[in-house]
């Protein structure tokens, strides 16, 4: 041994992987001093792998994106044959598998969705939903709902509801008006009542700022990284309705809850109706390859059949990422995960009622399919948060000792303010949603003792 390896301990390959990231790249919403990623050398089905050999159950598929599993050497295999083939042509030069793709989102899509529009991710598939709605309206305001998550990019992050934009409030795009839409569990006058005031409160907004300024209301298919926040019954036909009634686009958010998610296709197919357009990534590849997709409806489309689309992506109908798409829409059909993912909801939901009697602190959980959440509160009778909205660091004291002891079981998933998430996979057996709520439920525990004593 050297002078300088005696004076300097030998890093761990994982450590240094770790320094390597902390040293010279920027993480995600996070201050940037503290962080402690997990170093992950591969992934197989619903399990993640670090460089020291521990396993984790992934039980949020990443950021709710790896909808088919990690690791499935049949999407690797199209990317790399196509690869072979081209890697790259110009968004005005076609390839087979763009228009394969185009031909089986038409297919999946109801009523007459048919026009594919290939992004390079969520918000940017957000961004060109807001500009075709202007420009085939001829209208500027975009209605969208408070505590909901569009995208980071300018306007798709103006379009949210979410605290994070706070930040940059300076930075706003113009003509975004929100809405509120409250939820179910911290409802006191009934769901009669909910849907009631959910619609007129919609209709109120629509009034003060004039219908025909509004060229579109954007919506998630289901709620996702805002708590799974379910929609009272009726409310999304209600919704429909109100935008037939006046000309405004109904876009649909299923970034996060389509391909499979929620037990459908797409989310809004749990609620009966067919939206004018649907922002699409995240479930597309699986996160195997960035990509998005915009799918329009004809009515939309033939707008411009002889006026210039204005619209435009370098990498748009990249055909790498259309060959890992047409896959994993394979591999969503020849699994049945769509069918598991509903079958398996049901189960998760009958696990965590039995949860519930075991752990006071447990409050709701609010699930569809695979997207669910559990949210924990210091009351049930007060429903006081275990961490409020948009907490403070001091403010996540339990919540953080919930989410260390998670990680410390073997486990990687979302855990916000006082939520605790469960999206895995849909390949996910009922043996490893046994093992992942054996884990979550230890580590609730620790929120049980923070409770009064009765």
């Amino acid at each position: 041994m050297s002078i300088l390896e005696k004076i300097i301990p030998h890093k761990t390959e994982s450590a240094e992987i770790v320094a390597n990231n902390q040293d010279y790249t920027l993480f995600s919403w996070s201050k940037q001093k503290g962080t402690n990623p997990i170093a992950v050398k591969y992934g197989e089905g619903v399990y993640l792998y670090d460089y020291d050999g521990k396993k984790y159950i992934d039980f949020s598929s990443g950021l709710m994106n790896v909808n088919i599993g990690h690791g499935d050497q049949r999407v690797t295999d199209a990317v790399v044959k196509q690869m072979q083939e081209v890697a790259y042509v110009t968004p005005s030069c076609v390839t087979k598998a763009r228009g394969e793709l185009g031909k089986k989102l038409a297919e999946i899509c109801p009523g007459d969705l048919n026009k594919a529009f290939f992004t390079v991710c969520g918000a940017s598939s957000i961004e060109n939903a807001i500009k075709l709605a202007r420009l085939s309206t001829g209208r500027h305001k975009i209605l969208a709902r408070y505590q909901s998550y569009h995208g980071s990019s300018n306007g798709a992050m103006t379009a949210s509801g979410d605290p994070r934009k706070l930040a940059v409030d300076a930075q706003q795009a113009p003509n975004f008006v929100h809405f509120d839409l409250p939820y179910l569990y911290r409802w006191e006058y009934g769901e009669e009542n909910l849907l009631k005031e959910s619609v007129a409160g919609l209709e109120r907004i629509i009034a003060y700022e004039s219908p025909n300024n509004i060229a579109a209301i954007l919506l998630e298919g289901e709620s996702g990284s805002s708590g799974c926040l379910q929609y009272p019954a009726g409310y999304l036909k209600a919704v429909r309705e109100l935008c037939d009634k006046h000309g405004i686009l109904l876009i649909m958010d299923e970034v996060m809850s389509g391909f499979g998610r929620t037990g459908k296709w797409f989310g809004f197919q749990n609620h009966d109706i067919i939206p004018d357009m649907i922002a699409m990534a995240k479930g597309l590849t699986c996160g195997y390859l960035p990509f998005g997709c915009l799918m329009v409806s004809d009515k939309i489309a033939d707008k411009f059949d002889d006026t210039v689309l204005a619209l435009g992506l370098t990498y748009s109908a990249h055909p790498v990422c259309c060959a890992a798409a047409l896959e994993v829409l394979k591999i969503y059909e020849a699994d049945k995960l769509i069918e598991n993912a509903a079958a398996m909801g049901k189960y998760i939901e009958a696990k965590v009622e039995i949860m519930k009697t075991k752990h006071p602190s447990i409050g709701d959980f609010r699930n569809t399919g695979l997207l669910g959440c559990i949210e924990l509160v210091k009351d049930r009778k007060t429903k006081e948060p275990m961490a409020p909205f948009n907490a403070k660091p001091d403010e996540m004291t339990v919540m953080n000792k919930v989410a260390a002891k998670i990680r410390e079981l073997g486990m990687y998933t979302f855990v916000r303010w006082n939520y605790i998430f469960i999206a895995p996979p849909l390949c996910v057996t009922k043996a490893q949603i046994d093992e992942g709520l054996a884990i979550i439920s230890k580590a609730i525990s620790i929120a049980d003792e923070y409770l009064p004593v009765i």
